[in-house]
C-alpha cells in the first residue's frame, strides 16, 4: 500500500476486459429482452412490462436503482469521514416501505396508471398534472447527470479512464437498452448490477480484512477513532446526521422517493398482483439493508488501513469521492480483473438509476405530455416515440452532467434535490388522499408555497454550506505517512466534489441558522408547508361545499390490510367503477387481467366470485 504521492498501480489489461465484459453483458441483457418480447411491442409493455413481472427481480431492480454509483463511491467515504450515523437508515428504509407499501401501493394499483401524475388530474386538475410532472423531469434530468458525471469524474482521476468517453459511453448503453427493450430489460439488467455492485464491496471488505488481520482490527480501530458513535439524540435541527434528522427526515425523504416517483412506482406497479407489488418493497427494504451495511462496512475497512496516512489530508485524493477507488487500486491491484469488477460495480450502479431514469422519464412524457395532446395515436407509433424519447433523454442525462460539476458533496447534494422537490410533492398527495375538503385551489397555492420555501433554503445551504462545527467531520490523521518523492509530481484536479476547508465570506444573517438546517429537514419542511397552506387556502375557497370526489382516490381502512386481502362483497364493489367493468381492481393487475382474459359477462361473474 503507498504511504504518500501517487497510486500504487493503474489499470490493468485483464481490468479493462473485467470492466468491459461486464457492461457489455449488461446491455445484451436489455437486447435479449427486446429480441424475446418484440412480438409485444405495445406501449404498455415498453413502459410496464406489460405488468407481469414477480417480487424478486421487482424488489432487487429497487434497491439497485437506489445504490447509484453515487452511494456505490459516497457511502464508504461518508463512514470514512463522519462515522456510521448514516447506517440508521435502515430505520427509514422500514418506515419508507411500510407507508409505501400500505398506503400509495393500493392506491397506485387500484387506479392502474401508468405516470404517478395522472392521479393528480384525477383528484385536483390537469395543471396541477403538468406541474408535478415538470418538476419530475427537472429533478430527475438534474440527478440523472449527478449519477453520471460524479463516478465517472472519480474514477478517471484515479483510473485514467478519459472522464468524456465514459459519459458518453455510460449514456450510449444505457440508451440502448432502454431503447430496444424497455422495463422488463432495465429490471432484469438491475438484477444483474445488483449482484454486480454487492460484489464489489464484498471484494473490498474481503481483502481489507485480510490484509488488516481480520474484522475485528477493523472493529477495533473504527470503535478507538470514534467511527462506531452511530446513535445521537441531540434534538438540533441544524445537526447534520443524528437519530432525529435520520429517522424523522430521512424516512420521509426515502417515502418521498419511493411512494411517488414515478422512477420507483413504475416498477412496483408493473408487478402482475396486488401482493407481489407490496412484497417487492419489503425485500427491497432488506437489499437496503444489507447494501447500506456493506457500503458502511467498506468505510470502516477504508478507515482501518488510512487511520494514520489519511490520501484526503495528504492529498493524494483530491475529493472524498475518489478514497474508495483509490483504496481499490491500492489494496486490489496486485489481483487482476479485482479493480476492474469494482469499477464496473460502481458503473453498474451508474447504468441502472440512469436506465430508470430514462425510461420513466420516457413514461410520464408519452402519458402526461403525448397522449392527451394527441390521443389518435396507435400502439405502433406510440412504440416508436417511446423509443426516440429514449434516444432524446439519453442525451439530455448526459448533457446534465456538466451542470453536475456544479454541486457539492455529491451523495448530499443528491439527497438535498430529492427533499426539495419530492417534499411539496409529497405534501400535495397527502392532501389529496386524506383530505376530501381539498380542492384544486389550495392544492395549487400549497404545492407553489412549498416548493419556494425548499428551494429558497436548498439553494441558500448549497451558497453557503454549514459551519464545521454542524457537520462533525471526525478526525484524520497524516503522521503515517511516507516523506513524498521530490521527484514524483502529482497532478490534482480540483473538482466540485470537494469538501468545504474554507468559509466563504461574508455570510448572510440566515446562513447559520435557516441555511445550516440539516438537509433531511428539506423534505419535512416542504411536506408541513404544502399541507398547511393547501388546508387554509381549501377552507377559504370553498372546499368544504365542492361535488364529492371519486372514493377510489382516497386511502380507504381496506387498503391498510396487508397485502390487501379483501373480505367482503361490498369491498369488492367500492373497487369496481360501475361506468367500467373492466376496472376489476383486487389481487390481480387489472391490466394483466385484461391481456389475459376476456371480460365477458360470464368472465366477469366469475372473477367477482373469486373475490
Amino acid at each position: 500500500m503507498t504511504g504518500s504521492g501517487g497510486l500504487v498501480a493503474t489499470f490493468s489489461v485483464w481490468d479493462y476486459v473485467v470492466f468491459a465484459g461486464l457492461i457489455l453483458f449488461a446491455a445484451g441483457i436489455g437486447l435479449f429482452q427486446a429480441i424475446r418480447g418484440r412480438k409485444e411491442a405495445s406501449s404498455e409493455e415498453f413502459l410496464l412490462g406489460g405488468r407481469q413481472m414477480t417480487a424478486v427481480p421487482v424488489a432487487l431492480s429497487l434497491t439497485a436503482s437506489f445504490m447509484s454509483g453515487i452511494t456505490v463511491i459516497g457511502t464508504p467515504a461518508e463512514a470514512y469521514m463522519y462515522g456510521t450515523a448514516f447506517w440508521l437508515f435502515v430505520f427509514s428504509y422500514a418506515i419508507m416501505s411500510t407507508i409505501s407499501a400500505e398506503i400509495f401501493v393500493p392506491l397506485f394499483y387500484r387506479l392502474s396508471i401508468t405516470s404517478t401524475y395522472e392521479y393528480l388530474e384525477m383528484r385536483f386538475n390537469k395543471l396541477l398534472r403538468v406541474i408535478g410532472t415538470s418538476m419530475y423531469i427537472a429533478q430527475t434530468a438534474l440527478y440523472t447527470g449527478m449519477v453520471i458525471y460524479a463516478p465517472a469524474l472519480a474514477l478517471n482521476q484515479i483510473t485514467g479512464l478519459d472522464l468524456w468517453g465514459v459519459l458518453v459511453a455510460t449514456g450510449a448503453v444505457c440508451i440502448i437498452y432502454c431503447t430496444l427493450g424497455g422495463l422488463k430489460a432495465v429490471i432484469w439488467t438491475d438484477v444483474f448490477q445488483m449482484i454486480i455492485m454487492l460484489s464489489g464491496f464484498v471484494a473490498v471488505i474481503a481483502r481489507g480484512a485480510v490484509l488488516q488481520g481480520g474484522l475485528g482490527k477493523i472493529w477495533n480501530d473504527s470503535y478507538h477513532g470514534g467511527r462506531l458513535e452511530t446513535f445521537s439524540f441531540d434534538p438540533d435541527p441544524l445537526r447534520r446526521h443524528s437519530f432525529w434528522t435520520i429517522v424523522v427526515g430521512g424516512s420521509l425523504m426515502w417515502a418521498s422517493m419511493y411512494s411517488i416517483n414515478q422512477s420507483q412506482v413504475q416498477r412496483y406497479i408493473s408487478c402482475k398482483t396486488l401482493t407481489q407489488a407490496k412484497l417487492s418493497l419489503y425485500l427491497n427494504m432488506v437489499g437496503l439493508w444489507v447494501t447500506v451495511s456493506l457500503a458502511m462496512l467498506s468505510g470502516l475497512t477504508m478507515y482501518s488501513i488510512y487511520k494514520d496516512c489519511d490520501p484526503f489530508t495528504n492529498k493524494d485524493v483530491g475529493a472524498s469521492d475518489q478514497l474508495l477507488p483509490y483504496l481499490v487500486m491500492d489494496i486490489l491491484a496486485e489481483f487482476p480483473g479485482l479493480p476492474g469488477l469494482f469499477v464496473a460495480a460502481a458503473y453498474s450502479g451508474t447504468l441502472s438509476t440512469v436506465s430508470s431514469s430514462i425510461n420513466a422519464l420516457v413514461a410520464v412524457t408519452v402519458e402526461d405530455f403525448m397522449k392527451p395532446a394527441w390521443p389518435w395515436l396507435t400502439e405502433r407509433q406510440l412504440s416508436w416515440i417511446n423509443m426516440g424519447m429514449s434516444v432524446f433523454y439519453g442525451a439530455v442525462c448526459i448533457g446534465m452532467a456538466g451542470v453536475a460539476s456544479l454541486m457539492g458533496n455529491i451523495l448530499q447534494a443528491a439527497m438535498s434535490i430529492f427533499g426539495m422537490i419530492n417534499g411539496p410533492l409529497l405534501g400535495l398527495y397527502m392532501l389529496g388522499i386524506f383530505f376530501r375538503c381539498m380542492n384544486s385551489t389550495g392544492g395549487l397555492v400549497g404545492l407553489i408555497s412549498g416548493l419556494t420555501i425548499t428551494l429558497w433554503v436548498g439553494i441558500g445551504a448549497q451558497l453557503y454550506p454549514p459551519l464545521p462545527e454542524k457537520t462533525l467531520r471526525l478526525p484524520l490523521s497524516v503522521e503515517g505517512c511516507f516523506a513524498p518523492d521530490m521527484n514524483e509530481t502529482t497532478t490534482i484536479t480540483p473538482f466540485s466534489t470537494v469538501l468545504q476547508t474554507t468559509t466563504p465570506q461574508p455570510r448572510p444573517a440566515l446562513a447559520d441558522n435557516w441555511y445550516s438546517l440539516s438537509y433531511l429537514y428539506f423534505c419535512p419542511v416542504g411536506i408541513i408547508v404544502t399541507m398547511i397552506t393547501g388546508l387554509i387556502v381549501s377552507a377559504i375557497s370553498g372546499g368544504c361545499k365542492q361535488e364529492k370526489a371519486r372514493p377510489e382516490l382516497f386511502i380507504g381502512k381496506s387498503d391498510l390490510i396487508c397485502f390487501g386481502c379483501r373480505s367482503s362483497d361490498s369491498e369488492v364493489s367500492d373497487l369496481i367503477d360501475e361506468k367500467n367493468p373492466k376496472n376489476i381492481q383486487g389481487l390481480e393487475n387489472q391490466v394483466f387481467s385484461d391481456n389475459e382474459i376476456a371480460l365477458k359477462d360470464k368472465d366477469y361473474k366469475e372473477k367477482i366470485t373469486k373475490f
